[in-house]
């Protein structure tokens, strides 16, 4: 008969209500500076603010849309979702980096033909609301830069975007007050748009190797398979996995093969030998199976253990 061993280890990664309350801030911030940016750009004539407000309202509803996965993903597990909701947590992630990604794109659309044709905007007009634009999304950036959880690095991303933007337009319309040069405009929106692509392109690799349950870092994959294998009762291990719920809290299970002639006290501090020696990784939760010398795997017809 099989034996089972399932425990979890507790640890002080940020809290579900610390990071909803995070991204509520950002949240707020960005749909009021949203509506006061739509405000703007019709009072300057700039087609840059109106065309940052249309994005930032994109990033509104992204933002939103993570604020209520983040506090969904905080709730305890049921016998519908066994690990949880961690998971809805790197669904929104998903869901922001492809609309960041989205509205990038859009940026260049709209930046690239500006080269070519630039618009004369309201230099000072420009200058108040790319102040005012660098200190809300700067503070709305800094209160979520706390947070640890992917959700909410896909979303810092959403607003340093913006604080770029800000930075390129203060700067403009500073240089536009004594040169008429629109179209410098357009190349820094096309330069700060591509760092923030690059960046978040890749959080949102990240985020769909994780959804397609691939090892969230092998080099922990390789350290965890030296530490089952060091214990002096096993003699080799099959069906090792280990996968991530939501980019923080990772999952592991194993079977084990023990030596002949194991006794139920080699047994009993093997467990033991495995709670001290596996607590560093803290594993939300793991499952370990052991197996006797002369006992087959009831799994051996499912596809064989990957080596790593």
């Amino acid at each position: 008969m099989h034996n089972h061993h399932s425990h979890g280890h507790s640890h002080h990664h940020a809290s579900g209500s610390d990071a909803s309350r995070r991204i509520g801030w950002a949240f707020f911030l960005n749909v009021s500076f949203t509506i006061i940016e739509f405000i703007g750009g019709w009072l300057t004539n700039s087609t840059a603010i109106m065309a940052d407000a249309v994005h930032d309202l994109g990033d509104s509803l992204s933002i939103g849309s993570a604020w209520l996965l983040n506090k969904l993903s905080d709730k305890d597990a049921n016998s519908t979702f066994s690990y949880g909701y961690k998971r809805f947590s790197l669904l929104g992630a998903l869901i922001n980096g492809t609309v960041l990604t989205i509205g990038s794109i859009w940026v260049l659309l709209t930046a690239i033909p500006r080269l070519f044709d630039p618009v004369m905007p309201h230099a000072e007009g420009m200058l108040i609301f790319a102040i005012f634009g660098i200190a809300v999304n700067g503070f709305a950036a800094y209160k979520l830069s706390a947070g640890k959880t992917l959700n909410e690095r896909v979303l810092n991303w959403h607003l340093l975007e913006d604080v770029l933007g800000w930075v390129a337009v203060f700067i403009v319309s500073i240089v536009l007050m004594f040169k008429p040069w629109p179209i410098l405009d357009p190349i820094l929106s096309i330069g700060f748009t591509l760092f923030i692509l690059f960046n978040v392109l890749r959080n949102l690799k990240l985020t769909v190797m994780l959804f397609l349950q691939a090892a969230p870092d092998k080099e922990v994959v390789k350290q965890v398979r030296q530490v089952l294998l060091a214990r002096l009762q096993v003699a080799a291990l099959h069906h090792f996995h280990i996968w991530s719920l939501d980019g923080e809290h990772s999952v592991m299970s194993v079977h084990l093969e023990l030596k002949s002639n194991i006794t139920i006290a080699d047994m009993k501090q093997l467990k033991q030998q495995l709670d001290q020696a596996l607590a560093k990784f803290e594993f939300a939760h793991t499952t370990i199976e052991l197996e006797f010398a002369d006992e087959a795997c009831r799994d051996q017809s499912s596809v064989d253990d990957v080596q790593h």
